[in-house]
């Protein structure tokens, strides 16, 4: 094959990827606005419908550990291929479910299958782009459709769901998803690691998926429960136990499913703990936007949606600019200078009000994911660079769980900080509030002044204390030292 020819390959793969990654998230964002009309045909409460949602969370959260190992061992390709059949199977499943536990049930499915996208992909991205600055550029491309698919989920599920019918969210991804399967039989070559798996770590992805199962239910349903309820306390001690159970069935595992050497590298735990800070900063607060933007300013779902596609344009704009200064500057800088931007446009979310337009949510949005995207392709192009080739799914996997458990972190820290706020300034604003004029229309509109002004206040005093999380998120990212050396780890291509 020509230089040429190879060339255009890569994109080509890039792009099939690109292409899986998107419908596994799009499905994550796009499900949310049907949960009205399933819990009207399932007749189930507003709770209960929460578990829809839930259990797509637990199971991807647990399973991807689990792909990343075995895409490293049997093939990238194949585990990439095996888990975005069983996902358009699983939505076909859940677009034809005849009541509530058969949806929860072929959700389950879908989660398991949409958790082995992010590690293989981002381990074959890794093995087509193995120079170190072409592949940041990839990998910053690639990082770009993630925001995409969590602002496209409300644009596309809105007219689906008002035309056809909530079932139409999950039957769409039978035809993308096929074009999905295509592209990857045509484009895609297998890539394994050098090094042979001969034992599959059962105890550790059993512990680790009950750890894990535990530990975001509880940050999903802590709210709701109470944080010292005995649920969640039993939750905690489910975490810690199994966890604790874990960490000593790797240590003795000859091939663990999570290799704790990584943490011994202060670049791996550096990178680690700036991803961790920086999305439990952002997750934990944007997804306030749409709240705010619908409870205040009046917007209906789709006007909503429509504020976020500035945010995907500048994501996707800056990912692979951020990608090119691989080589040229330091990641650290980079992260850093990206990080610092974002805390910037979150912090401009702090005066928001009633009276605010749209366009005070869409440039802050904008600058935030500009500065983000801007430092994605090196966050996830130093993984790639200082583990062993045989070890590239497996530490994106944990790249990934990390994101996502600090998002689950970071809404249920947020969200509980916004109660809790709400609470206190009713209480603080109405001891300091006199009403001269007693009557019931005066008096319910007291009440409802009080009401506006300690919840818009706590609105912004989240955004204010998320944008420090960011603040300490850039100069943590000062930590990550990466030493120069030559070319990038290599992986075996099996044609």
């Amino acid at each position: 094959m020509s230089k040429k020819n190879k060339d255009n390959l890569k994109w080509w793969i890039l792009l099939t990827v690109i292409l899986g990654t998107f419908l596994g998230r799009l499905d994550g964002t796009i499900v949310n606005l049907a949960l009205p009309k399933m819990i009207e045909d399932f007749n189930v409460t507003v709770s209960a419908a929460g578990w829809i949602s839930t259990a797509y969370i637990l199971a991807n959260a647990v399973f991807v550990p689990i792909w990343g190992k075995l895409g490293d061992t049997i093939g990238r390709k194949k585990v990439y291929l095996f888990g975005f059949a069983i996902f358009i199977l699983g939505s076909v499943l859940a677009g034809i479910a005849w009541n509530y536990s058969s949806m929860i049930f072929f959700r389950v499915i879908q989660a398991i299958a949409s958790s082995a996208d992010y590690p293989t992909a981002m381990a074959i991205i890794a093995a087509t782009f193995p120079e170190g600055k072409e592949r940041a550029q990839a990998l910053g491309i690639w990082s770009s459709s993630f925001a995409a698919a969590v602002v496209f989920g409300p644009l596309i599920g809105g007219p689906l769901i008002d035309n056809f019918g909530w079932r139409s969210v999950f039957l769409v991804n039978l035809p993308i998803g096929l074009l999905g399967i295509v592209m990857a039989l045509t484009f895609i070559h297998e890539s394994v690691s050098e090094k042979k798996t001969m034992i599959f770590d059962w105890w550790g992805a059993i512990t680790l998926g009950v750890s894990l199962s535990a530990l975001v239910l509880v940050l999903d349903k802590g709210l709701e429960w109470g944080w010292l309820s005995f649920n969640s306390i039993l939750t905690y001690a489910i975490v810690i136990i199994f966890g604790i159970i874990f960490y000593y069935a790797e240590r003795k595992c000859p091939e663990p499913i999570v290799d704790l050497s990584f943490f011994k590298n202060s670049i791996f735990v550096n990178t680690m703990v700036n991803n961790f800070v920086v999305f439990m900063g952002l997750m934990g607060s944007v997804f306030l936007i749409p709240i705010f933007a619908s409870t205040f300013l009046g917007l209906d779902a789709t006007q909503t949606g429509y504020l976020f596609i500035p945010m995907a344009m500048m994501m996707m704009l800056s990912s692979p600019l951020g990608g090119r200064f691989t080589g040229r500057v330091q990641p650290r800088y980079i992260i850093f200078i990206s990080t610092l931007v974002a805390a910037i446009g979150l912090y401009l979310f702090s005066f928001l009000d009633p009276r605010s337009t749209v366009w005070d949510i869409i440039l802050p949005l904008g600058l935030m994911a500009f500065g983000l995207g801007f430092g994605m392709a090196q966050r996830t192009n130093i993984i790639a660079s200082i583990v062993e080739p045989h070890e590239i799914g497996i530490a994106s996997s944990v790249l990934a769980l990390v994101r996502n458990i600090a998002g689950a972190f970071g809404i249920a820290l947020f969200g509980t900080i916004l109660n809790n706020t709400i609470n206190s300034n009713v209480l603080n604003i109405a001891q300091s509030s006199v009403l001269n004029i007693h009557n019931s229309l005066a008096t319910g509109q007291f009440i409802g002044l009080i009401t506006l002004k300690a919840q818009v206040s706590a609105y912004n005093y989240v955004f204010v204390i998320s944008s420090i999380f960011l603040f300490v998120g850039a100069f943590l990212s000062l930590m990550i030292k990466v030493k120069e050396k030559e070319g990038a780890p290599e992986v075996v291509m099996v044609e």
